[in-house]
Formats: structure tokens, sequence, C-alpha cells
């Protein structure tokens, strides 16, 4: 494993201490491009990075779960392109199995591979760019970050690049725990469209949503209601007393299995109803798993990959990432690119730049890489 004092000792270590020939090395440039060049491809748009604790692969094409999943991913499709909105998804190899949500979202979001909690530690005490800072470096964009998980002070919030952060104390929900999640995901997504989105003659926003309903232990679960009714959330105070005992649940493989799926359908309905209530013609949203649920619920398996999601209702934003082969619609196929979620930040920015590459030009790289992240990647 690798072991460095630093952030910059790190990134000496993982791309072969600096030498002009790694090809991953010209990457590390874009630190340098100036504001007005960054991002380019996504000027005027809200662009929301949302994050479904759990969902991974084994949602999607477990035999137990596929055919209800699968039907809520239909639906969400279905929907969105009524609206006139289209989708491309693929997969991304996440760094953790089963727990460290908080290392996935800063992979994805430095572009470094994060995978234990000292590197994590070295990386937020760094200067390394991120995504959110990205945005907010252009001036073009306000960033915020929705993370009902976090319960107390946050100060690796000013690392992350974010201009507000909203914890579980500051989205006014007044209801009951479900759990370890302290905040509905329906609830959730109309707090940020009440404390940011809907707000009028505002700038256009880069936001990190965090949806933690669909975290362990799974039980009990909030269920969709009325949007009209959501109110302070004191409202699902009777669904969580009569949701179900999570020792009682534990006590059945099956059982458990069961309750991550229906939690997964809970959240992406929450997100695919916020889409149909509040998404405008420039909303541009990315989602996707942080990490694979646990052992018990993904039977042995050692795959780590994750959904991820582009939807857009401007044309001209999935053309940036024609050349990337993902799959039409909310449901990546099985033999759709995978990544590893380290990969994402550095290609999304190329994709968005204004030397953002053409279909044909991209399609030439976009097949499958399985990486070692010992500095080789091949195909498979």
């Amino acid at each position: 494993d690798m072991q460095y004092g630093g952030l910059q000792a790190g990134i000496a270590s993982w791309w072969g201490a600096g030498k002009r020939e790694d090809k991953r090395m010209p990457l590390l440039m874009s630190e340098r491009t100036p504001p007005d060049r960054l991002l380019t491809g996504l000027r005027g748009k809200d662009v929301l990075f949302t994050f479904v604790e759990s969902y991974g692969r084994t949602a999607i094409e477990d035999p137990a779960m596929a055919r209800q999943v699968g039907a809520v991913l239909q639906e969400g499709t279905a929907s969105l392109k009524a609206a006139g909105f289209d989708a491309r998804s693929g997969w991304l190899r996440s760094p953790v199995l089963g727990a460290g949500s908080w290392m996935c979202h800063a992979t994805l979001l430095s572009g470094l591979w994060i995978n234990n909690q000292q590197r994590y530690r070295n990386l937020v005490s760094g200067d390394r760019m991120t995504l959110n800072q990205y945005f907010r470096r252009t001036g073009a964009w306000r960033t915020v970050g929705v993370v009902p998980g976090v319960r107390r002070a946050w100060p690796e919030a000013r690392f992350f690049g974010l201009d507000r952060a909203y914890d579980s104390t500051h989205v006014g929900y007044h209801g009951p725990y479900f759990s370890w999640t302290p905040v509905p995901d329906q609830f959730t997504l109309e707090a940020f469209d009440r404390l940011e989105y809907g707000r009028k003659n505002r700038r256009p926003l880069m936001a990190e949503i965090i949806l933690a309903s669909s975290h362990q232990p799974w039980a009990p679960l909030p269920r969709m209601i009325d949007w009209k009714d959501l109110g302070d959330g004191s409202v699902f105070g009777p669904i969580q007393k009569a949701g179900k005992d999570p020792a009682e649940v534990w006590k059945d493989t099956e059982s458990v299995r069961t309750e991550y799926r229906v939690s997964i359908e809970y959240s992406l309905r929450s997100l695919f109803g916020f889409m149909g209530r509040h998404a405008r013609q420039d909303t541009v949203l990315v989602f996707l798993g942080d990490h694979q649920p646990r052992p018990e619920v993904v039977a042995g398996s050692p795959r780590r990959d994750v959904p991820v999601t582009i939807v857009a209702h401007d044309p001209a934003v999935l053309d940036r990432v024609a050349g990337w082969g993902w799959t039409p619609g909310l449901k990546p196929a099985a033999d759709a690119p995978i990544w590893a979620m380290d990969q994402f930040r550095d290609r999304f920015l190329e994709a968005f730049g204004p030397q953002g590459r053409s279909p044909a030009q991209a399609s030439r790289k976009s097949t499958v890489r399985r990486t070692n992240h010992s500095g080789s990647s091949s195909q498979g």
C-alpha cells in the first residue's frame, strides 16, 4: 500500500514521481487553466452532483432486485423524457466496499484514489483542486453542499470549495431519525429547492447532494408522501414508528436484501420526483452510487462497480460525452464502460472544457478500463 506523509508526496508517488512520460501527468495541468476556460460547456447550467448511498451494481443486476429497481429506472427514464430530458449511464469502480462513503465522495471530486482514512486526511489537509473548487474558481457558479448525514462541525467544507454547506441541523427538518439516517431523501431534496434551487435572481448552482436514506441498516425506512405534505418533517413520525425493527430484519439475510432494495427504490423515486417538480431546461444532473452495499447484500460478489448517470435537457451537454460509450437512459448496460472512480474528475473537466473532444475522438479512448492503481491499466 502506498504510504505518504503529505499530499504532494502522494501525488509524486502516484504519478511516477512526476515523470513527464506518464500519460496521466498532463491532466494535472488543468489546475493552471485560466478560470474563463474552465467548464465552458456548462456555463449557465445548474449542475447537481448527487450521491445515492450504497447504490451499487447489485441493485441493478441481482436477480432478486433487478426487476423492481429496473422498473423504477424505466419509469424515471420515461418521465424525464416526457419533460424533454435525456440521459447517459455508465459504471464507476468505487475505492471501497460496504462503507466509507466520504472516501468515495472525495475520490470522485478530487480525482485521487482515496480508499483509507489516512489518504482522506492527507487530501483534506492539502490543496488538491476538487470539482467543486473548479466550478467555484470560474466565478460563474455558487457552490453548495447538502449533507444531511453530517451532524456536527464539518471543516472539510472549506477544502471542498463550498460557499455554503447544509448539514442535518440546517435543512429545517424536525422529524425522526430513520436509524442512521437523520433526514429522509424526499425532505432533503425539497429543502435544497427551498434553501437554494428555488430562489429567484440567483447565480447558477453547482451542488453536491448526499441522499442517505439507503444507508444501512435499511430499517425502518421512510416512504414517499405527497410533496406538499412534507412540512417540517414531523409527518414522518408515524411512518418511522410503523417501520420495521432493524434487529428483526437482520435475523434473515433475505430480509436484509429486500429492505436494501426497497431503500434504493425510495431514494431513486425521491430524486426523480424532485426532477419532475423542479428541474428546468438548464438543469444538469449527475447522480451515482458511492459504493456497493455490505457483503450480506452483494451475496459475496467482489465487484465494486456503481452506476453513474448524466441527465440533461440541452442536447449539447450529452453531445459532449457522446464518445464515452455510455448507455442511453438511466440504466447502464452490463457491458457499458467501467472507469475507476478517480478518473471521473479529469474526464469531466476535459469533456466540458473549451477543448472538449468530438465523439469520434473520444470514442477511441472510451473502452472499458481496469486500473490497478499502481500506475498501469489494462483492457478488460
